[in-house]
């Protein structure tokens, strides 16, 4: 049960740091009409081209490379040599006179179709756009966690990492195949919503899994684990440097995760805590002999026909109810 939790938290990583990859800035110029086929008549190769179209200079401290400007005037005309061209445009030898203009005809990428920003054109006046990308994952990531750990103690550890694991893996292949920046972002915020509350429900699973004095190694290496998913996914970004295909390639083995559903026990301490001790101990034996252990006389006392009253209700309350559980929890908020 340990390791295929494990598996879970190394293949977090992706969505958690996919963005490196994802959202690679290529090297990038303003399109100018009429250039490529001055490049053709003069046979330029992509050094002499940038060399003699693109503006560079520095204004109020300020450096130009052609990101984002290019130089307002017509590539077309044929009086232009393929020496020095520039010098068509301007009576005097300072290119720093001919006008500049902002990108109106696009961009040209060094590694087209790499990454959304190039796909997408998220580059100068729309570069704000990458970061609302990251930015819809990181509120995904707020919003999830508070209420998918609410549903986790309402309805139980395992039937919530099965619903995570199923939105995260089909909003992942939507993703990859996502037409347009719109949906690449909603797709991305269902991702976030649902992968951090999973990865954490699978963190409480395991910790339940074992006595108190595992739970601090299983807890460390649970996060290990992710750092091993993040040499993995720069392995993977290195084979395919194209974002759908590495988007696919990380997304498709979340779907083996839904067999959890017949190699992952329920906790049985959430089920004792709500009152369901016959399908604990079924659980408990399983775990006993599995481990080749007796079961502690403490687990055979359990019995369903002493369970009375109403089942516990979780609330955002327990969280301050006592002193002792208001001061973790104050600490947990001050050092997240």
């Amino acid at each position: 049960a340990f390791f295929v939790l494990c598996l879970l938290s190394a293949a977090f990583t992706p969505i958690y740091v996919g963005i490196v990859f994802l959202g690679f800035i290529p090297e990038h110029y303003c399109r100018s009409p009429g250039v490529a086929e001055l490049r053709d008549r003069c046979g330029w190769n992509l050094v002499e081209e940038l060399n003699y179209t693109v503006p560079q200079r520095e204004t109020h401290g300020d450096t130009f490379t052609g990101q984002c400007k290019r130089y307002d005037v017509e590539w077309n005309t044929t009086e232009l040599n393929c020496t020095n061209p520039l010098n068509f445009f301007t009576p005097e030898t300072n290119v720093s006179s001919i006008p500049l203009i902002a990108c109106q005809d696009g961009w040209l990428y060094d590694s087209p179709g790499s990454s959304i920003v190039s796909e997408f054109n998220l580059v100068c006046g729309d570069a704000w756009k990458l970061d609302l990308f990251q930015s819809c994952v990181n509120v995904g990531f707020f919003v999830g966690s508070i209420s998918i750990g609410y549903m986790a103690d309402r309805f139980g550890r395992k039937l919530c990492l099965l619903v995570t694991i199923l939105i995260n893996s089909v909003s992942g292949v939507l993703l990859a195949v996502a037409p347009s920046y719109s949906w690449a972002v909603a797709f991305r915020l269902i991702q976030g919503l649902v992968s951090k509350g999973g990865w954490l429900t699978g963190y409480i699973l395991i910790t339940e899994f074992v006595g108190l004095n595992y739970r601090r190694t299983v807890g460390i290496v649970y996060q290990v684990a992710f750092s091993v998913g993040l040499l993995v996914l720069a392995a993977i970004a290195y084979a395919l440097p194209h974002w759908r295909w590495l988007q696919l390639t990380i997304t498709l083995p979340n779907f083996f995760f839904l067999l959890y559903y017949w190699c992952l026990p329920e906790s049985p301490r959430w089920l004792i805590a709500q009152r369901k001790s016959d399908k604990a101990l079924k659980i408990i034996r399983r775990i006993a002999k599995g481990n080749h252990k007796k079961l502690p006389l403490s687990m055979e006392n359990l019995h369903p026909e002493e369970e009375v009253g109403d089942k516990p209700r979780p609330s955002f309350l327990d969280l301050v109810r006592t002193p002792q559980i208001r001061k973790h929890t104050l600490i947990l908020m001050y050092t997240w």
